[in-house]
């Protein structure tokens, strides 16, 4: 959904998160995420150079860079965000009415199984762990401006497009 909203609206550029997972298969540093180590992570807490950050699974860090954000407005561009729900709300703590929070939501807890298991990257343990957090994060839905259904990709997508559009244009 990010990279379509990207290839619709040139006045938009993603900010990299920061992890310190491995990356998987078709993911690439710089692009998808900036793969550091816990140690590398925990340093950049301590030099606050993290406008937001959060241990999203036992052992595994993420977070947005200050210095990511500035990076695109240097380039006079709005920031894109992907984050998890804990990340986008406390980004929408720090910038208030000038940040747009959507809730993607998919239409069920089923689909969800579904879609995973045909991604093919968690094992079972790891299956449990993200439903438990899909669960908790489906309590803070209320709390965003706005909430897509993501039941047809296609129409999400537009959903998405016409939403920032009209945010933008406000």
């Amino acid at each position: 959904m990010a990279r379509n909203l990207l290839k619709s609206r040139n006045d938009l550029d993603f900010s990299v998160s920061v992890c310190t997972r491995p990356p998987r298969l078709n993911e690439a540093e710089g692009v998808d995420y900036y793969f550091i180590s816990n140690e590398e992570f925990k340093e950049k807490i301590a030099k606050g150079e993290f406008i937001e950050w959060e241990e999203v699974y036992n052992g595994m860090f993420y977070g947005t860079l200050k210095s990511e954000i500035q990076r695109i407005w240097t380039n006079k561009k709005h920031v894109l965000f992907d984050v998890d729900v804990k990340g986008a709300l406390k980004l929408k703590k720090h910038f208030g009415a000038d940040a747009l929070a959507i809730f993607i939501k998919a239409p069920s807890i089923e689909e969800i199984e579904r879609r995973l298991t045909k991604r093919m990257t968690e094992n079972s343990t790891s299956m449990k762990i993200r439903f438990d957090k899909i669960k908790l994060e489906l309590t803070f839905e209320k709390e965003f401006d706005v909430t897509v259904l993501n039941k047809e990709i296609e129409e999400a997508n537009r959903n998405i497009l016409s939403i920032v559009e009209k945010y933008l244009a406000s």
